[in-house]
């Protein structure tokens, strides 16, 4: 399983993603859902994967070799964003159906997509490509985007994620969105990958990975776990409660 998620706010962009594929009881293995695509100054890219890992590696590999290849159609030469999104669904579709040609049938070899980033001279974008290849994009009303088990860790984006908010600020938001959901699914584990991309930086300031004892990661994720229980004491009483009764079941 998978969570990958991702932001825009008025100051940029904010991407995070988990690492874990698999998560039996003996056999937990993690491969990387981030992937960047940079070109200093002029434009830069992050992919955020869910689904088929075979797929996913296809469309990386086809992305690299345009880019090696100087193609006519390759991420470094779109102009717009929707273009380049446009381009990455139909890597994508290609992908599954040369996949699904060459193995057995039954296998599920769709792949969704989060692409977001900047061209220099257009706004930074977000958009979500669904394995058919067509793709709709992040807006002011919707100002982030999900992939792979995205209900746990929603509640927190629709509370506090609006364009207004601080980068920094959108990138902790993101990270509780994660523990929650590795709180609640273990198929969604550590490490965890963060990018950040401001606007018009045209580079990622900020990469990091954090695992279950990264110092930053540990006391963020200890910090919102005793503010929600000391909120969770804070909530009006029953008018048939003794003003204590309830704070001192929770301790």
């Amino acid at each position: 399983m998978t969570y990958c998620v991702a932001v825009k706010v008025d100051d940029g962009l904010v991407f995070a993603a988990d690492t874990r594929t698999s998560a039996g009881v003996d056999d937990v293995r993690t491969y990387n859902k981030m992937h960047v695509f940079e070109t200093p100054g002029e434009r830069v890219f992050v992919i955020l994967a869910s689904g088929n890992l075979a797929t996913t590696q296809a469309v990386l590999n086809h992305l690299r070799r345009d880019i090696a290849d100087d193609a006519s159609n390759s991420l470094k030469k779109f102009r717009h964003m929707f273009d380049a999104a446009d381009y990455v669904g139909g890597l994508s579709v290609r992908s599954q159906r040369e996949s699904s040609q060459l193995m057995q049938s039954g296998v599920d070899f769709r792949s969704t997509l989060i692409l977001g980033g900047q061209i220099q001279g257009e706004e930074p974008a977000l958009y979500l490509i669904y394995p058919e290849g067509n793709c709709i994009s992040a807006s002011p009303e919707t100002p982030y985007l999900q992939i792979g088990e995205s209900k746990y860790g929603k509640p927190i984006l629709d509370r506090i994620v609006r364009p207004h908010v601080a980068l920094e600020d959108a990138a902790r938001c993101a990270l509780v969105s994660m523990d929650s959901t590795m709180k609640s699914n273990l198929t969604v584990g550590p490490p965890l990958d963060l990018a950040i991309l401001p606007r018009d930086a045209l580079r990622i300031t900020h990469k990091e990975r954090f695992d279950l004892d990264t110092p930053y990661y540990a006391s963020l994720k200890k910090s919102w776990g005793d503010l929600l229980v000391r909120s969770f004491q804070e909530l009006p009483r029953f008018e048939w409660e003794a003003p204590s009764q309830a704070q001192s079941q929770l301790l």
